[in-house]
């Protein structure tokens, strides 16, 4: 039960960041929406592991990555802007 709640708090984190993206009230560019997307790919990499659902685990690992990159080129971006 835990474990199915996790996935499905993951799928909502999906959902609910594309969903404030494509309205526009996030942006591409903002780390907020990648660290959406990173907490629901963890979210959906612990389900998968529970279920044994090797497509899935792949699948939120390499969404996961994407998303640490992302939030590494924002940041980055922020400090350069200062200096």
């Amino acid at each position: 039960m835990l474990f199915e709640l996790i996935g499905w708090v993951g799928a909502i984190l999906f959902i609910l960041s594309y969903y404030l993206l494509s309205k526009g009230i996030w942006k591409q560019n903002q780390a907020k929406y990648h660290v959406l997307n990173l907490l629901g790919a963890i979210c959906l990499v612990v389900n998968a592991i529970h279920f044994r659902d090797t497509a899935n685990i792949l699948v939120n690992v390499v969404w996961a990555g994407i998303a640490l990159m992302a939030i590494y080129n924002c940041w980055t971006a922020v400090f350069r802007s200062k200096s």
